[in-house]
């Protein structure tokens, strides 16, 4: 999602011209009675008449009296022009001063009125919106969607200065983002995104459009969404969410977008961290934001029964993600029918008599999977009170009660909203990263924790930079002339003291659609080859000079200075 793609030719809707409309409909009024107002005042004074200074019949010209009543009726006054008035004259201008003031005041009034008029503060909001979506001249993604997972996703994005472009059908929600600290200007309009002219207004059919995010509440809208992304630009890459099963072929019937399910995720998840829990423990921590502290393994038992509270969406995956492993499971549901392989306790999870029958002291795991938090909340103290020894996951429904949770010894909580924004943001933040992660999730936990020593050991235990090189002319313009010299280690040296390793590691080699995890440090490189790293920000800027630089990049290969100036050879002999 990060370049621009050549683009469909589909006709558009030009600028919008509501406010201008708006504008000539409220105000038509107001200005036929100024206009009518003075034009009658300007005749009325030509048509009365005066004396000049002879004492002679004078009668104004059409020029004098308009001139006379132009600063008259704006409040300027320079007097009786060009002679005295007569009598009949000033009685008229009388006449005329209070006929000016109140045109004018119904014709402010008007114009109040229809600045704090709702239609046309929005008239404005969109046309500043659609000025600010074409005069992007770089990548960006719409959002469509700006609850709490697409507020995580926007600031991670900013984070990142990637362009973000935001929808959502509630208007408070973009007067909080107006009001939100980004680093860069995010537009945003209140609009149902599912109506494919809204998606056109955001930008879908602008070359620098490089995705659409829907994550919106309503799966139906995101259906929609990914519907009109997929037949206007089948170019761009979508992300959809969706709590729902049956949406999900549906979804999949237009292109190929990436299906978010919190409650599939989280099993999927779930089983990783149960085979190889430091493996998991390593992908949870490189999807992370930066800084953030390495997370503790989970212990997750892998032999005994689990008790599963609550046979809903999360609580029907779960169990059969369980079942799957060959893990036994009980299941409690006051609604849930026999189930096969599973054994099923009929009645309410909260009466300790149903509890007592899951026999919750002989059970290694406990999961309060109900749609209800306080629900959870009691049935997790009273498992605990059952058998303090048992590992816990909890559904955590509404973000609002994290507190509650976070008082309690939770080991795995499932925050869908979370869980989405984490997913999104590993899927199209690089896709390098995505498809480590995807090898990842494979590997054993010895090679998990062999990995996870190797990074913490160079970089500490605060999550390190990630980033992508690519072995070619724009990536890498120092290396292309060495690279039958280059291997992986090779390649991360300080280009001031080649002695020294840079603290970075390689995560994965790609060439071609091969996919290597965790190179040999022997490994050589090829042109087009694409590498992920992990590493401390200060030797990421040291390897951007060794890949840009020819000198540093010779001598970092080579060992060989020749070529060098004077002053690169003062530095690094310093």
């Amino acid at each position: 999602m990060s370049s621009p793609a050549p683009v469909r030719r589909v006709a558009s809707q030009g600028p919008s011209t509501t406010a201008i409309f708006l504008v000539l409909r409220r105000m038509r009024l107001p200005l036929i009675v100024l206009i009518s107002l003075f034009a009658i005042s300007v005749l009325g004074l030509t048509l009365v008449p005066g004396q000049d200074i002879e004492g002679q019949p004078w009668r104004m010209d059409l020029f004098d009296a308009f001139y006379f009543m132009s600063y008259t009726a704006t409040t300027i006054g320079f007097g009786e022009i060009p002679y005295p008035f007569s009598t009949a004259q000033r009685a008229w201008v009388i006449v005329t001063i209070y006929l000016s003031v109140v045109a004018w005041a119904y014709a402010i009034g008007s114009v109040l009125a229809l600045l704090q008029d709702r239609g046309f503060k929005e008239a404005l909001g969109l046309q500043r919106f659609e000025r600010q979506v074409r005069r992007m001249r770089e990548p960006f993604v719409i959002l469509a969607g700006f609850g709490q997972a697409g507020e995580v996703v926007a600031r991670s994005l900013d984070r990142r200065d990637h362009r973000v472009v935001v929808l959502d059908v509630e208007p408070g929600r973009i007067e909080a983002l107006d009001l939100a600290a980004f680093h860069s200007d995010v537009p945003g309009l209140p609009a149902d995104a599912s109506n494919p002219h809204e998606l056109r207004r955001a930008g879908l059919m602008s070359k620098y459009c490089s995705g659409v995010i829907a994550l919106t509440n309503d799966d139906e809208a995101n259906l929609a969404i990914t519907m009109s992304a997929a037949l206007m630009r089948p170019d761009v890459p979508v992300v959809c969410r969706t709590m729902e099963d049956v949406l999900i072929e549906r979804i999949r019937a237009f292109g190929s977008p990436i299906i978010i399910d919190p409650f599939n995720l989280f099993g999927d998840e779930l089983l990783v961290a149960l085979r190889a829990p430091h493996a998991y423990q390593l992908i949870s921590w490189l999807t992370s934001n930066p800084e953030d502290p390495l997370p503790k393994a989970m212990a997750i038992p892998q032999h005994g029964r689990w008790v599963v509270c609550g046979y809903g969406r999360f609580g029907g995956h779960l169990t059969a993600d369980l079942r799957r492993s060959g893990i036994p499971v009980t299941v409690i549901d006051e609604n849930s029918g026999p189930l096969e392989g599973v054994e099923v306790i009929t009645g309410d999870a909260t009466d300790p008599e149903v509890l007592e029958r899951a026999d919750l002291g002989s059970a290694v795991a406990f999961a309060a999977a109900t749609n209800n938090d306080i629900t959870n909340l009691s049935l997790l103290v009273s498992a605990k009170k059952a058998n303090p020894r048992l590992f816990t996951i909890a559904r955590q429904n509404d973000p609002a009660n994290t507190p509650l949770f976070d008082g309690l010894p939770i080991d795995s909580t499932l925050l869908p909203t979370k869980l989405i924004a984490h997913e999104v943001l590993a899927r199209i933040g690089d896709p390098l990263l995505w498809d480590f992660v995807q090898q990842a999730q494979h590997h054993t936990d010895e090679w998990g924790q062999a990995l996870l020593e190797r990074i913490t050991t160079r970089c500490g235990t605060e999550r390190p930079d990630i980033w992508t090189l690519a072995m070619t002319p724009t990536g890498a313009p120092a290396l292309i002339p060495h690279l039958e010299q280059a291997t992986v280690a090779g390649l991360l040296r300080d280009p001031q003291d080649r002695t020294r390793e840079l603290d970075a590691v390689v995560l994965l080699l790609k060439r071609g659609d091969a996919v290597l995890l965790t190179p040999a440090d022997d490994e050589p490189l090829q042109a087009g080859d694409e590498l992920l790293l992990v590493g401390m920000s200060y030797d990421r800027r040291a390897l951007d000079t060794t890949v840009s630089v020819p000198t540093a990049a010779e001598y970092v290969l080579t060992g060989d200075r020749v070529g060098q100036s004077w002053i690169w050879r003062t530095l690094v002999d310093r």
